[in-house]
């Protein structure tokens, strides 16, 4: 099951990126905060349900999805990386994981483990002290 995001639904607003860069850092907001809404997406119920249930520190309590982009010191670019980061997060959550079913051992697995078992047992036997 594979679901796009729709640009259409997510809100960009402009920050001021941190970290070193001189005077470029202190003039320009080129930083990306991206806010997707997970409630009110066009978004398959079973993947907004998947993504509500990761407990990430990305998706607040309202159900929102924030990153931040700062890497590039183009407002594009980190529109375009946090957009790419959020597409990632979807598709992490539209694999459904395999379900493991249990198996027993097979019955000669379980006489190799026991027999392998008895030969340690006797070669840690014969390191014991020599009586005469």
């Amino acid at each position: 099951m594979s679901a796009t995001v729709d640009p259409g639904e997510v809100t960009f607003s402009a920050i001021r990126a941190q970290g070193p860069g001189g005077q470029n850092v202190n003039k320009v907001s080129c930083a990306v905060h991206l806010r997707f809404d997970v409630g009110a997406s066009s978004l398959p119920e079973a993947i907004k349900e998947r993504l509500l249930a990761l407990s990430d520190q990305r998706i607040n309590q309202a159900g929102v999805v924030v990153l931040k982009a700062q890497q590039s010191r183009s407002l594009e670019q980190n529109k375009e990386d946090a957009l790419r980061r959020l597409q990632e997060l979807v598709d992490s959550v539209a694999v459904l994981p395999t379900v493991r079913r249990a198996t027993r051992p097979t019955r000669s697995s379980q006489r190799r483990r026991l027999d392998s078992k008895t030969r340690s047992g006797q070669t840690k036997a014969m390191r014991g002290r020599v009586s005469e």
